[in-house]
């Protein structure tokens, strides 16, 4: 197993823009280089073969996801609450990252998956936060939904106040933010 030469961890809340960047990230870098690794992926994917679901839809940025968010994050806390690397190494190998240079992780969502990754990678990790309004996500679809928004998973990383990069993402260039992401990677 070869380690990679970066590792980039994004955060921000549901309809912050997490994929869009990461996507356009990619697509930039090429996937001969990188590889976008979700840490809900393992989660997902166990979910979709216990009720036989369609496992794209619900890595899929769709309401088909929503309907089953709350479930699959009950499910992973237990299985967290054991092991916090349980599904940062999950994902790794699912996304069979091993071979790639640039590691993309679009959704750290805790303090422990941060954790994960520094005890293991160390200097190799940037952590960059998406910020964006409230106002804005909710022209992006987003609903304020308890027992989501207000969860841990939404929240845990909220008071962490020292970022790799900070990324407002309220209608900016594209291009620029990319380009911002890049001057961390080194």
């Amino acid at each position: 197993m070869q380690n990679p030469n970066c590792i980039l961890l994004f955060s921000g809340k549901r309809k912050s823009g997490k994929d869009y960047i990461t996507d356009r990230l990619q697509n930039e870098l090429g996937e001969e280089k990188s590889v976008i690794i979700k840490l809900s992926g393992p989660i997902k994917s166990h979910w979709a073969q216990a009720c036989n679901l369609n496992l794209n839809e619900l890595l899929s940025d769709g309401e088909y996801k929503e309907e089953y968010r709350i479930q699959m994050v009950k499910w992973g806390e237990n299985i967290r609450k054991k092991d916090y690397g349980y599904f940062c190494r999950a994902a790794i190998k699912m996304y069979n990252a091993t071979n790639k240079s640039i590691w993309i992780v679009s959704d750290a969502r805790r303090k422990t998956d941060i954790q994960w990754f520094m005890e293991n990678y160390g200097s190799l990790c940037r952590t960059i936060r998406i910020i964006c309004d409230d106002k804005i996500r909710e022209q992006r679809g987003w609903i304020f939904t308890p027992g989501v928004d207000d969860s841990e998973t939404e929240c845990n990383l909220d008071d962490v106040e020292k970022w790799d990069l900070e990324i407002i993402n309220e209608g900016q260039s594209i291009k620029s933010i990319i380009e911002n992401v890049l001057k961390i990677i080194g």
